[in-house]
């Protein structure tokens, strides 16, 4: 049974302090097309600098750091581990999320419950005739590090299997195996705080960390039970809350994962490095790379398509999956030569350019495939379905979005939109094909 990428239907705010941080803050989850993938946007950075939720951008982490920290360029977004899990656990494939800190707030009792009602009241819906990604085990995949061990072998749907084991009487050894689904995420592990032992807490903060926890957002153990006045929400809490820690490490796959998983004592770096391991053996069936993760920039651009000033119109790339997805951007400018004559009392950026640059943007996915792409040109060979709905304007911000219908030698056929603010303003199937220079 095939099913539908997901995302929220209505933005929602939530706002709390950051658990190793200690800073106020807010978060706003915001609906996201299909494709986005998780994507946090840090708005108190003046260039509201955007970090995807995948692999190419977490951090170097420790074991004993006890968080996934991404980064991008300069900018790094902490502690992201809790809401990951939430929005996996529920399904929710696509979301924008911004974030006014370095740090998302920790939800007040150290659980996700707080997450999950908000990410509930702003509704989920599917996204027509968008399949999720999914990626699924299809033999035995086995890493030890960091003194844990973590294991996926082949299953229909996804199970998770832990073992805890400290030397501590009140933790103790925990096991839990469990078939993941929104409704049980809901009510198994999604209520399951965050804990730590009484003797770490002084270690985390003389590494600075913590500085937002409390006996009322985390569950602190000592040698003769725990310190909070709440007792435990289940008999085996604490294992329940290291399968909400690994569900969010698991979302930086960027897919749906159809296997089971076990585990034996892993924590934040040894889970990142498993899921790298599984991201390698099923790197085909991958979500993309964007290619700012590569440095693109102008320069790259005028590398592979042959167009100048004033036919260049494209100013960045985004992403890109060879042969299958692409997405640019241009910003246009009240600067474009075409404004002085086309609607000068009105201006308003002629369709037929927005297609030649949907058509660049379709040029550069074809290019990225090719070993020497300096040898070739692409063509436009025909259009159809071409449908114009909203003017563009100066200031406007276009997104070209395009998918590969069908590939045959240097033929193709690509589905293309433009999007203005989220919105689709032209979409076209369009025709190319690829020509080797004389």
């Amino acid at each position: 049974m095939n099913h539908y990428q997901t995302t929220i239907q209505q933005s929602v705010v939530y706002s709390g302090v950051g658990l190793h941080l200690g800073k106020m803050t807010s978060i706003t989850f915001q609906p996201a097309p299909a494709n986005t993938g998780i994507v946090f946007v840090r708005t108190d950075v003046k260039n509201k600098p955007r970090i995807k939720a995948c692999l190419e951008n977490v951090r170097q982490v420790e074991e004993q750091s006890r968080r996934t920290t991404l980064g991008y360029d300069y900018y790094e977004v902490h502690t992201v581990e809790h809401v990951l899990s939430a929005l996996y656990g529920l399904g929710i494939d696509n979301c924008i999320i911004e974030l006014d800190s370095d740090e998302p707030p920790e939800p007040e009792d150290g659980s996700v419950r707080s997450y999950i009602e908000v990410l509930e009241k702003a509704g989920i819906k599917e996204i027509e005739g968008e399949l999720a990604k999914v990626i699924a085990i299809e033999k035995p995949i086995s890493i030890e590090a960091f003194g844990s061990t973590l294991t996926a072998v082949p299953y229909d749907g996804l199970k998770i299997s832990f073992t805890i084991n400290y030397d501590n009487p009140v933790l103790g050894t925990q096991y839990l195996s469990l078939e993941m689904s929104p409704e049980i995420f809901k009510k198994e592990i999604a209520p399951a705080r965050t804990f730590c032992l009484y003797e770490d807490v002084k270690h985390l903060q003389e590494k600075n960390l913590i500085k937002g926890g409390t006996l009322q957002n985390a569950v602190v153990v000592g040698d003769d039970g725990i310190l909070n006045d709440e007792p435990l929400r289940f008999p085996d809490e604490f294992v329940r809350h290291k399968i909400l820690d690994l569900i969010g490490d698991l979302s930086l796959l960027g897919a749906r994962l159809k296997g089971h998983i076990i585990s034996a004592k892993s924590g934040h770096a040894s889970n990142v490095k498993f899921v790298k391991k599984i991201a390698d053996v099923h790197r085909p069936t991958r979500d993309s790379v964007p290619l700012t993760d590569k440095k693109w920039d102008i320069n790259d651009i005028m590398n592979l398509l042959p167009h100048r000033y004033p036919f260049l119109l494209v100013d960045r790339m985004l992403e890109v999956v060879p042969d299958k997805r692409v997405v640019g951007l241009k910003n246009v400018s009240i600067n474009e030569p075409y404004f002085q004559g086309h609607f000068p009392g009105s201006p308003i950026m002629p369709g037929v350019l927005i297609i030649e640059a949907m058509g660049q943007v379709g040029g550069l996915m074809l290019f990225n495939s090719l070993e020497k792409p300096s040898n070739w040109i692409v063509f436009f060979t025909g259009l159809d379905k071409v449908r114009f709905r909203t003017p563009v304007r100066p200031g406007d911000q276009l997104i070209f979005e395009l998918e590969m219908i069908h590939k045959r030698g240097p033929m193709c056929r690509m589905k293309g939109v433009a999007k203005v603010d989220g919105k689709i303003a032209v979409e076209a199937i369009i025709m190319a094909m690829l020509v080797e220079k004389e």
